[in-house]
């Protein structure tokens, strides 16, 4: 079942005065526009523009799909109270209007939500040309708008977030905060926001037992763990003091599905060359290239970090049954717990506010992901080949069982050795980390002091964890990241890296 995003806002120059509306219909998958509407409709309040906006939405959604679901998002709380049921409408222009809503789609297939004014940039911008054009007796012509560029050039003209995910400012600053908090110095402002797993004193090892799952779901019960404080906040781990050392020990697993955080130091060495991690990748034993920075006071000011924001792509149907799903299988897309899984993540990541640009691997189910996630924050998705997950051969869509009955041998030797192919000539973990070397440092100086959201997948993820931690190949199986969770790495102009966040999944909670 296609999904829709539909945008609609109404404004009036006098309240009532001259009004209009807009709405547009945006493809939930790719963030793409489908249909714009726009119309002065005269003398009206601003109320009846918004929801002459509404109606305008749904009828384009349901002729472009009458069996889609729509996700309307609109700046106006009356309005998506009062069609949610949760209001009475009692003014009489607005009832015919509401009533006319609800009979384009059925009440199953819509939902409603409120967003921010400043996130309604498209829809406003087609209720002003509008209004324009009926100031000089025309009719809105689809032709002539702006709209669409407008908001987007709104969009990157827009300040650049203060506090970034992984900045080491703003994450020292939160801890700051937060401790004064606990002291009754001040009281805390907002929530929801992503919180580093090492805030939480979690130092449990890493589970052991069980067989290796390159995309399992189980999750290890997580005896004796210190309750979470708040949730989601993407804090920076030199603010909490913890120098943990990477969990050891534990069955491999490649794409296992429990989280635990592999914590190392607050600030730990990247070799600056795509070649120096290359050489790690085919070395088990190899041993960081940089000694790690002291911490962040010895530091110089460098600038704001570039800081990916990882994010693992929802479920697909193979996800719970642990199959090997890489780039050079069946191409899944997301399944219905997947795509509620993007909807939680967007719905985060737009709470938080700090996401400026969205980058994506070219497979359905990280462009889907992307997408939702796209339409919620308002931006673009740029697709990167180099996000692509590792093509596993003639193990795609087999169990870890199933390719240990049938190739044992192969398993046996890519379990011991990065440089080892899955069967059929697949892509070994030390061609993936080449990959990903090369394409983290594209992406760096592409994004540099920014806050990028990439949407990707297991191994990739990993990898990137892994070098920028320093740590050998082998701890790819020691580490666990479930669907539609967050990591976060921070990169600095020094060439050092800092692992922020690791599998924080407490959105989809």
């Amino acid at each position: 079942m296609r999904e829709f995003i539909v945008e609609a806002d109404g404004g009036s120059r006098g309240n009532p005065g001259p009004a209009g509306y807009g709405s547009v219909v945006i493809d939930a998958a790719t963030g793409e526009t489908l249909a714009e509407r726009a119309e002065y409709i005269g003398v009206a309040t601003n109320n009846v523009a918004e929801y002459r906006g509404l109606v305008a939405g749904l009828e384009a959604a349901r002729d472009l799909d009458a069996t889609a679901r729509v996700r309307v998002r609109m700046d106006s709380k009356l309005v998506v109270e009062q069609m949610s049921g949760r209001w009475k409408i009692k003014h009489p222009d607005m009832k015919p209007l509401a009533a006319r809503a609800a009979r384009v789609l059925p009440p199953s297939q819509v939902t409603y939500e409120w967003m921010p004014r400043e996130r309604n940039k498209h829809a406003d911008r087609l209720a002003n040309e509008a209004m324009d054009a009926g100031k000089r007796g025309e009719a809105w012509s689809p032709s002539a708008s702006t709209a669409e560029l407008d908001a987007r050039a709104a969009r990157s003209a827009a300040p650049e977030p203060t506090g970034p995910p992984g900045d080491a400012a703003a994450g020292a600053a939160k801890a700051r905060a937060a401790l004064k908090e606990t002291r009754g110095e001040a009281p805390r402002k907002g929530r929801g926001e992503l919180r580093d797993q090492s805030a939480t004193g979690d130092s449990r090892p890493a589970a052991t037992g069980g067989t290796p799952s390159p995309g399992g779901e189980a999750a290890i019960p997580e005896v004796g763990a210190v309750p979470r404080e708040g949730r989601g906040e993407l804090r920076d781990q030199s603010a909490t003091g913890d120098s943990r050392p990477a969990a050891t020990g534990g069955t491999p697993s490649p794409g296992g599905e429990a989280g635990k955080a592999v914590a190392g130091p607050g600030h730990v060495g990247r070799a600056g060359k795509a070649g120096d991690d290359q050489r790690a990748a085919r070395n088990v034993g190899a041993t960081p290239t940089t000694t790690p920075a002291a911490g962040w006071s010895a530091a110089p000011d460098m600038g704001a970090p570039a800081t990916f924001v990882l994010l693992r792509h929802g479920e697909t149907p193979l996800t719970p049954q642990k199959r090997f799903s890489g780039s050079g299988g069946s191409d899944p897309s997301l399944s219905d717990v997947g795509r509620e899984q993007a909807e939680r993540v967007a719905a985060a990541l737009a709470a938080r506010g700090t996401i400026q640009a969205i980058v994506a691997s070219p497979l359905a189910r990280t462009r889907q992901t992307a997408g939702v996630v796209a339409a919620r924050l308002g931006l673009d998705v740029a697709i990167e080949d180099g996000l692509r997950e590792t093509d596993f051969g003639a193990w795609e869509g087999l169990t870890f069982g199933e390719v240990r009955e049938r190739h044992p041998d192969d398993l046996n030797a890519w379990l011991a050795s990065p440089e080892a192919e899955p069967t059929g000539g697949g892509e070994s973990f030390a061609a993936t980390a080449h990959r990903m070397a090369a394409t983290r440092d594209k992406l760096i100086a592409s994004y540099a002091g920014r806050t990028v959201l990439l949407v990707t997948h297991v191994t990739p993820i990993k990898t990137l964890v892994r070098l920028a931690l320093g740590a050998p190949p082998e701890s790819l199986f020691r580490m666990e990241l479930s669907a539609a969770s967050l990591s976060a790495v921070a990169y600095y102009a020094d060439g050092n890296a800092s692992v922020r966040l690791f599998n924080d999944t407490s959105h989809l909670r």
